[in-house]
């Protein structure tokens, strides 16, 4: 008979934040399958509609938190759906400049109208919500901050425990 192990309280806590969140995604998977796009795509669409300035795929790799190959090789399957066109810079050649096209501006229109799994917020009081947002921010932080302090260089993998 396999032993019992005992968790932590913050060990329970991380399993049922991985839990909600594993959910969560699958739900907004769901959701955004019925308008053809991923998750990693409709955030890709948005940080390129978002952003002020023109984007590369190292840029939007930082703003999604990925390696710099998964956001490449995400564009380059997005610019043979058509969501996205990719450009040489006239002024630094090795850069490639992402930008929307037309069914890439519609996609991102597609994906502010699906809110069925967006909305679940609303099941959330205004204290709560306004916890969870502060609580998350938090995490964020130190997450960033664990996950520099386990590399070695910025683009490493994680060092072993």
């Amino acid at each position: 008979m396999a032993k019992s192990i005992e968790l932590t309280e913050n060990q329970k806590a991380f399993l049922r934040l991985q839990t909600m969140t594993a959910v969560l995604e699958r739900a907004r998977d769901l959701e955004l399958a019925a308008i053809g796009l991923s998750m990693p795509q409709a955030m890709l669409l948005y940080h390129l509609k978002s952003s002020k300035e023109p984007m590369t795929p190292m840029k939007l790799a930082r703003m999604m938190n990925k390696q710099p190959h998964t956001i490449s090789a995400l564009v380059h399957r997005m610019e043979s759906l058509g969501l996205v066109g990719t450009k040489r810079d006239m002024k630094r050649k090795n850069w490639v400049r992402v930008s929307l096209t037309k069914k890439g501006e519609e996609a991102v229109e597609g994906w502010v109208t699906a809110t069925v799994v967006p909305d679940i917020m609303g099941s959330l009081s205004k204290k709560e919500a306004e916890a969870l947002d502060k609580a998350t921010q938090k995490l964020h932080k130190r997450g960033l901050q664990v996950i520099r302090e386990m590399r070695t260089y910025p683009y490493s993998q994680p060092l072993p425990w």
